[in-house]
């Protein structure tokens, strides 16, 4: 079997972009052309690798096919910009996974100081950004799975600590006698998505069970950090975010002895890019610097 450059550069896209009008604008194509490259490429491969939706979804074989086109899109890239004034230095991009507490606290300063590399980041929760690498939408990411995903290598990052936060006064209304079973069963909690299960490994580990307290979903790491703040629920902070509220009295810790880790990996494709490399320098140095060993 022989999978040709371009029907591999027409799936990419189609992904990326979502629908095959909009790959055809990022290819300077008709959008007809996509549409032959991308059945020629799945009778080539004898699997259906999209389905036509809005926006098209890639299907299992689709996911296998489409990491070895962005693979291949890395490596080309690459080469390009080794060539220099020969071929013209592209600017690489790189699609990552990236969690958002991560994001808020200490990954970004770390990609700033790659200035050559442009970077597609997809925020997910943690527990699943592996998922982004297995369907080969991203070439790495940050997540707490420490087993390789196939065809990835995998460095521990370190671990960040949260604690369960509240405002002062939140604190004194909902929790006088502290964080009890029946305070936490009623007192309301503040939830990034329904992906985050940190509040609720808290409520189970402290022995409230299976509590359903009235709940405020904030999906953003500096509104979530806001509405605890205001006042709105308790949650669940890294250090690296609650530091500067706690220090000013504006938040308190509600369970001192309620600290809970997260162990962070760096995972990516097991390929030889510079710019993948220098990315991963980057994030492991600051990790180093940023999270508990």
């Amino acid at each position: 079997m022989e999978l040709d450059a371009g029907q591999l550069r027409a799936l990419s896209a189609a992904v990326s972009e979502g629908t095959f009008e909009a790959a055809a604008r990022a290819l300077h194509v008709t959008p007809s052309a996509i549409s032959q490259r991308l059945r020629a490429l799945e009778v080539a491969t004898g699997r259906v690798l999209l389905v036509r939706s809005k926006p098209v979804q890639v299907t299992p074989s689709g996911e296998v096919v489409l990491r070895l086109a962005r693979q291949v899109e890395l490596l080309t890239s690459d080469t390009l910009a080794e060539l220099d004034g020969t071929a013209g230095r592209a600017v690489q991009t790189l699609p990552l996974a990236i969690n958002a507490d991560s994001l808020a606290t200490w990954v970004l300063p770390a990609l700033a100081s790659l200035t050559d590399t442009c970077f597609d980041i997809h925020r997910d929760d943690e527990e699943h950004t592996a998922a982004l690498l297995r369907s080969g939408t991203v070439v790495a990411a940050i997540t707490t799975d420490p087993d390789p995903v196939a065809g990835c290598s995998v460095t521990r990052l370190g671990t960040m600590r949260y604690r369960p936060m509240a405002a002062t006064a939140f604190a004194r209304r909902w929790f006088p006698d502290g964080p009890t079973a029946h305070a936490l069963a009623h007192a309301p909690v503040v939830v990034f998505d329904r992906k985050d299960d940190l509040q609720h490994r808290y409520l189970r580990e402290c022995g409230a069970g299976p509590a359903q307290p009235p709940t405020h979903y904030v999906p953003s790491s500096a509104d979530f950090l806001t509405a605890i703040r205001l006042g709105l629920g308790w949650g669940m902070l890294p250090d690296l975010q609650s530091h500067a509220a706690e220090a000013d009295g504006q938040l308190v810790e509600v369970d001192p002895a309620g600290a809970l880790g997260v162990t962070l990996h760096w995972q990516q494709w097991r390929l030889r890019s510079s710019s993948l490399d220098l990315t991963a320098a980057a994030v492991t140095a600051a990790a180093r610097q940023h999270l508990a060993p």
